[in-house]
């Protein structure tokens, strides 16, 4: 059973950094797209930085930057480090596992964490 379970978030100030982490178990987990996406209240769910299988990376243009995603294999866990955190930045962050092809749309995702939520203050 494939499981992704995130952490990290929580509460800062404009301008402040958060490393979010995301726990994988129960697949080969190198060979799946892995991304971040965030949804915001009232707003659909958007990507913000994905990894594909070969360890090419995208970004949404309103974090290039800013935001950085990485992997360590060894320990099943997909990271993103987010500096200069923007109140806009504020929505609760996913953490996603697929078979792309293009590892970025929602509907290339199979498998889902439970979400962890960011606040950045004015």
């Amino acid at each position: 059973q494939v499981q992704l379970v995130e952490s990290g978030g929580g509460s800062v100030q404009a301008g402040g950094s958060l490393k979010l982490s995301c726990a994988a178990s129960g697949y080969t987990y190198s060979s799946y797209c892995m991304g971040w996406f965030r949804q915001a209240p009232g707003k659909e769910r958007e990507g913000v930085a994905a990894m594909d299988s070969d360890g090419s990376t995208s970004y949404a243009d309103s974090v290039q930057g800013r935001f950085t995603i990485s992997q360590d294999n060894a320990k099943n866990t997909l990271y993103l480090q987010m500096n200069s955190l923007k109140p806009e930045d504020t929505a609760m962050y996913y953490c996603a596992a697929g078979d792309g092809p293009l590892c970025w749309y929602p509907d290339e995702y199979n498998y889902w964490g439970q979400g962890t939520q960011v606040t950045v203050s004015s």
